[in-house]
């Protein structure tokens, strides 16, 4: 059902049996419905992230490094899906910051960043999907300055395929793989993600969206940037 909230009003999110969300042609309500839940080995793996960093924040940070991560948190904006900017708490900070590095293999950041901002998203993401190889093959800016710093990553979320005709897509995305940085060796573009790395199969002609997003040593984290193009042979 296509809705028009009264001005300055947006929704987003559920309530009782009943979801609000948004598209491109405006807002919407639908039927709520109970997701199966496959418990995937990384959504397993997510969740045990996520109990461990509370688990640190409660147990293992010194009051000195809640106090900044509030602290950031107080001072850095944060988009939410209604593209408003809110402002997220210290611990709120230092989950989402956490989770995306213990997922591709980084050290756990546990002093807040000290400069009151998100890390810049990739500006030049390209992506070609070889439907032959199974492979993607990530353009990105290898002139930027995570590309050379230890603990420093850009990860990579592939979108189910859809029909060439599909110009709207809300998900799911699935991680695929990561561009880490390095101090010794950083890795030029583009970089192939391997077939067995790539979540679903496609075919030449299908719509795929990629995003990614960076996290810099020092914690801080980007909005996603994204690609959408059709598979080639």
């Amino acid at each position: 059902m296509l809705v028009v909230w009264a001005e300055g009003q947006q929704r987003s999110g559920r309530l009782g049996a009943t979801v609000a969300s948004r598209n491109r042609f405006g807002a919407y309500l639908r039927a709520g419905t109970i997701p199966v839940n496959p418990s995937t080995d990384r959504q397993v793996a997510v969740r045990g992230f996520v109990a461990a960093l509370q688990l640190a924040w409660n147990t293992i940070l010194t009051q000195d490094q809640r106090d900044a991560w509030n602290e950031y948190g107080s001072n850095v904006a944060w988009k939410n899906r209604l593209g408003q900017a809110v402002k997220l708490t210290g611990p709120n900070h230092y989950i989402r910051t956490n989770v995306p590095a213990l997922l591709v293999g980084l050290d756990r950041v546990d002093d807040a960043p000290i400069i009151f901002d998100v890390a810049a998203p990739e500006l030049d993401l390209a992506v070609v999907a070889s439907a032959a190889a199974g492979t993607l093959s990530v353009t990105f800016d290898d002139s930027k300055l995570w590309v050379s710093e230890d603990g420093a990553a850009q990860l990579i979320y592939m979108g189910s395929p859809v029909n060439p005709g599909k110009k709207f897509f809300a998900g799911p995305y699935r991680y695929c793989d990561a561009i880490l940085g390095d101090s010794v060796a950083p890795l030029t573009s583009p970089q192939i993600v391997a077939a067995d790395l790539v979540p679903w199969q496609f075919a030449e002609g299908q719509r795929i969206w990629v995003r990614t997003r960076i996290i810099r040593a020092d914690g801080r984290l980007s909005d996603y940037a994204q690609a959408n193009f059709l598979a080639v042979a």
